[in-house]
């Protein structure tokens, strides 16, 4: 099979080529805002020699600012963290370095992983290279839209509770959520440790299945890692969907019944499924990820490193200073509700309540996969949203969470794909599947890519990208 790389190889095989493309992506990121640091030459200095017939030889890629690379910033999108130079490397990004790929720049995204749209940055915006007045959905915003755009073969993301997925389907390209434990969390500044874990995005489903190849696997830095499940048995030709309404926004709704009108086509049978506990998703996942991130961002002090303020009578006022000062809204809003569910008193009512509904998701999928293969849902109830007052706000952005948290609450694999454009802007619909069942959704999404392929925003067609 020939390689998902190739076509960026032969096109980045000499310097000029290689020029070209610097040269491009800097004039679509004046537009986009999809890298917060770009350096291609400094990436190629992390490249070994050891391997250069490998797949991934000389082929760029993007990380998102919220992953470790050595000589990079790791800013996760905060100005706590503005000036901070990464001193490691993640154990995901190691991988794909030593099979010769170019780390070429981070990403923005919604600082620390925290939003919907990549807005919530406090280092930039970054736009829907579809149309620049709406956002590029969050929290991997960034790498989405530099996929999109054709400044990056593929990008690496942070999914906590959709963050690949949604900015994926926002900016018409795919995003893999993998199985908790699959990939490495090593060098992935946490959000919510229970949650978090590294995704891919990229313009094709092989591209995709030979990243999460190359970064799959258990890691002796990451106590979490899984060498890796035997997945499902057998592959089932039966597919969930979700019945009743849904509160879908038309383009989508006509999108996800041309989901399932293919698959029912291809001889798949459709079986509506009863989530019982789905109601639960969103508050469940907001009390355990607000209370996870309440104790993971504790550690940013001002005392060791990551921003200071000019002057403090004491410790305790430096960090008072340093926090306020350093935090943007939405993250100080999620550590007080965080703090708030794990006061003394209130973890039993809250947080302690939250894990056992947590139990029962869980429960609730293995019992909808003992009779399907496959779930098939939305993303997300709209398209990319316009900012402002005529988009969502913080509040109905989390209330959209509702069809992606479920996975990370599962630890399941999901995948987004592009279903469709309607009205100018692509709509993403998503599969899960069983842990470790990554490669059924591989599989099954590979059929509905033959028939509609990654689109390619009007104004973003370098030659190096399939279908430009």
């Amino acid at each position: 099979m020939e390689s998902p790389f190739l076509r960026w190889r032969n096109f980045l095989s000499d310097s000029a080529a290689r020029k070209k493309y610097e040269d491009y992506v800097k004039a679509a990121d004046a537009k986009v805002g999809a890298f917060l640091e770009f350096d291609a030459d400094r990436g190629l200095g992390l490249v070994s020699d050891a391997n250069p017939g490998a797949d991934l030889a000389g082929v760029p890629f993007a990380v998102k600012d919220i992953i470790a690379v050595k000589g990079f910033h790791l800013t996760c999108g905060s100005k706590i963290l503005e000036n901070l130079v990464s001193p490691y490397t993640a154990t995901a990004v190691e991988k794909l370095i030593a099979r010769g790929g170019v780390m070429v720049g981070k990403t923005n995204l919604d600082e620390f992983g925290m939003g919907s749209s990549t807005d919530n940055s406090a280092l930039g915006k970054t736009n829907n290279p579809w149309d620049q007045g709406r956002v590029a959905g969050g929290s991997s915003g960034g790498s989405a839209a530099a996929v999109a755009a054709g400044m990056a073969a593929f990008a690496l993301g942070s999914d906590t509770g959709g963050s690949v997925r949604q900015p994926a389907a926002f900016c018409g390209v795919y995003g893999l959520k993998p199985t908790y434990g699959a990939v490495s969390r090593y060098g992935l500044v946490a959000y919510a440790s229970s949650l978090d874990v590294i995704g891919v995005c990229a313009r094709s489903v092989e591209m995709t299945r030979a990243v999460f190849d190359i970064i799959r696997g258990q890691d002796e830095k990451d106590q979490s890692s899984q060498a890796g499940g035997s997945g499902p048995a057998a592959k089932n030709r039966v597919i969930g969907v979700l019945g009743g309404n849904l509160g879908l926004d038309p383009a989508v709704d006509r999108a996800y019944r041309k989901t399932m009108d293919f698959y029912k086509a291809q001889g798949f049978e459709l079986r509506e499924i009863n989530l019982a506990m789905a109601e639960y998703y969103v508050p469940v996942y907001y009390t355990i990820a607000t209370a996870e991130a309440s104790a993971n961002l504790a550690r940013y002090t001002g005392v060791r490193y990551g921003y200071r303020p000019d002057y403090a009578e004491n410790p305790e006022e430096l960090t008072r200073k340093a926090r306020s000062e350093g935090f943007g809204s939405e993250v100080k809003l999620r550590i007080l509700l965080g703090t708030y569910v794990l006061r003394s008193g209130f973890q039993d009512q809250y947080y302690q309540r939250a894990h056992k509904l947590r139990e029962a998701i869980r429960a609730d999928f293995d019992k909808a996969f003992g009779g399907a293969g496959l779930i098939l849902m939305p993303v997300f109830p709209t398209q990319a949203f316009l900012r402002g007052q005529s988009g969502l706000d913080q509040f109905q952005q989390k209330l959209a969470d509702r069809f992606t948290t479920a996975a990370n609450l599962a630890g399941l694999p999901a995948m987004s794909f592009p279903a469709a454009v309607e009205d100018g802007l692509p709509v993403g619909m998503q599969f899960m599947a069983p842990a470790f069942g990554e490669a059924l959704l591989f599989d099954a999404i590979k059929l509905y890519e033959a028939q509609f392929p990654c689109p390619v925003p009007p104004s973003y067609k370098p030659e190096w990208i399939e279908g430009s």
